[in-house]
């Protein structure tokens, strides 16, 4: 049975991967991990989850924890993440990081330490998205530069990055798809007088009320048509479920840098 350590295990995510992983059958929650200070250390990760016991601590410290046939997944901050990674580089443990917010400096350094231990990196686990972002650059390759491009997103009130890693994966997606680069076409909000919108620009607008789990929608705006392609998430367990999934399939590979694509096999 395959071990797993939630890092982040008393937040929104990590709690419903306890919950899931002590249902599933197949895999065991052997690790908890929170920040220093957490009101939650030492508190059974179970009962944070709503499952009851199942005998695992939350604690601050990873690294007493790597050993044995585990992953390590990952959804805290991009500091502790990056931190967390290394750890479990230096133990060739696999982990699967979910975290978004990352900055390029933190994003390399785990680029770097995937030479030495297998890691998967994805903004969304989900299916949908995933199969989405595959989709995506495909159709802006064929509908081509006479289709402006809009990508509207939408979070709960908590979320602390904007936009959110998975409108940045849509957006280089449909880059790629127009050769374009996105860090060089990408406007993030409009305010005042912007003038007219330029022809190779892909915008993101970021929406954040209430308890909104997570939607996403890709605007292709031609003169006499529009086409949208939409994904809405229910719950945070289609992101749980995908983590486990990923867990599962990385588990069984050699050191190097993932993501949902390679899992899914839609390269």
């Amino acid at each position: 049975m395959l071990g797993v350590i939630v890092c982040g295990a008393a937040g929104r995510m990590g709690s419903t991967l306890v919950r899931l992983i002590h249902g599933s059958g197949a895999m065991k929650v052997v690790g908890a991990i929170e920040f220093a200070g957490s009101p939650q250390l030492k508190k059974d990760a179970g009962e944070i989850a709503g499952v009851g016991s199942i005998g695992v601590r939350i604690t601050a410290q990873l690294s007493p924890l790597l050993k044995g046939q585990i992953v390590v997944i990952e959804f805290s901050t991009p500091a502790a993440t990056l931190e967390h990674a290394k750890l479990a580089a230096e133990k060739k443990i696999p982990i699967v990081i979910g975290t978004t917010g990352s900055d390029p400096k933190q994003l390399a350094e785990i680029k770097k330490l995937s030479r030495r231990t297998p890691i998967l990196l994805s903004a969304n686990m989900s299916l949908g998205v995933n199969l989405l972002v595959s989709l995506l650059g495909k159709v802006a390759k064929t509908l081509g530069d006479d289709y402006d491009v809009e990508i509207i997103e939408a979070h709960h009130r908590f979320k602390k990055d904007a936009p959110s890693g998975t409108a940045l994966a849509l957006g280089r997606s449909v880059a790629q798809g127009l050769s374009r680069d996105l860090d060089k076409v990408g406007v993030n909000g409009r305010k005042g007088i912007v003038g007219e919108r330029t022809k190779q620009e892909i915008a993101m607008l970021s929406v954040r009320a209430g308890d909104i789990v997570g939607d996403h929608t890709v605007i292709f705006g031609g003169i006499g048509e529009r086409l949208e392609f939409i994904h809405r998430a229910h719950s945070r367990e289609t992101f749980a479920h995908g983590a486990l999934r990923a867990a599962q399939w990385l588990a069984q590979q050699k050191p190097g840098l993932y993501g949902m694509q390679d899992v899914l096999e839609l390269d």
